[in-house]
């Protein structure tokens, strides 16, 4: 049985930004901790943590809208590829991240839904708040 992930969050960055950082291969493995295949030339190859993420992009509105197809280097041969669509919104507090994941494997989903939030928003909030901090801190000498 396939399953959907529905997550959003919101980063301490603007909507434009956030965008920007994720279709960037240097911002993204920045977030992520490792080397990132990825464009926004659609049909183009997508790849993180060593290859144990791969798909293509799909489909790029600038500024706006992301969808990718993604698979799991451990899902079954059989399994169909999951379509990951992100949208990036203007926020009060920064940015904010609308995520549908769907076509997500039942026997992967907890693993798959938990490392959004472990692997992308926390790491990405991080990134964030030390970019913040070197800022303030090269401004202050």
């Amino acid at each position: 049985m396939l399953k959907t992930i529905q997550q959003t969050v919101t980063l301490p960055a603007p909507a434009e930004k956030l965008f920007d950082m994720y279709l960037s291969p240097r911002a993204h493995g920045a977030i992520t901790g490792g080397p990132v295949t990825i464009s926004r030339t659609p049909g183009s190859r997508f790849r993180a943590f060593g290859g144990m993420i791969t798909g293509r992009t799909l489909q790029v509105v600038p500024k706006r809208l992301i969808i990718q197809s993604w698979r799991g280097k451990d899902w079954k041969a059989g399994d169909i590829d999951s379509t990951l669509i992100i949208s990036f919104w203007a926020d009060n507090n920064g940015g904010r991240i609308e995520l549908v994941h769907v076509n997500v494997p039942e026997y992967d989903y907890d693993d798959v839904n938990k490392g959004w939030d472990t692997y992308y928003w926390k790491p990405w909030h991080e990134y964030l708040r030390k970019k913040e901090s070197s800022v303030k801190l090269s401004r202050a000498a």
